[in-house]
């Protein structure tokens, strides 16, 4: 069995998702396993992972609706806001998602539905360079 491992950084413009399928995809690819998982993990505790919707723009944003109402900026109940009014709410927003991902790999591409994609989800307002590992083991 083979394994490759690499660090990914990109960079969101503040609060809202980044596609990043492309940058995933090209680094499998370098690593030219046929058949296997690759992980991904984000390094930091107020941005997350997800699978979601890549062709109609409005997914993305009635999930930072619905993810506005659960954890509104500046909620008082909040007492951590050491970096600002959406610190804690980022923090929770990271909680109820998700900082890793498992993909099946088949014939060197990553085993994803026809209208899944790849996103960095940024729950901060200020744009933040954020970090990933990308592990992919197999043959």
């Amino acid at each position: 069995m083979k394994q490759a491992q690499t660090k990914m950084t990109v960079t969101p413009n503040g609060r809202g998702m980044t596609d990043i399928t492309r940058q995933v995809e090209e680094y499998l690819t370098e690593t030219n396993i046929q058949t296997g998982m690759l992980h991904l993990f984000v390094q930091h505790t107020s941005c997350s992972l997800l699978i979601q919707e890549n062709a109609d723009p409005t997914v993305q944003a009635d999930l930072e609706r619905f993810l506005s109402r659960l954890a509104p900026d500046g909620d008082p109940m909040f007492r951590h806001a050491s970096e600002g009014p959406d610190d804690m709410p980022a923090h929770i927003r990271a909680a109820l998602t998700a900082t890793s991902l498992s993909i099946p790999v088949g014939q060197g591409k990553m085993v994803l539905g026809i209208w899944q994609g790849i996103y960095l989800y940024e729950h901060r307002q200020h744009p933040s360079t954020r970090t990933m590992i990308i592990h992919v083991s197999g043959y």
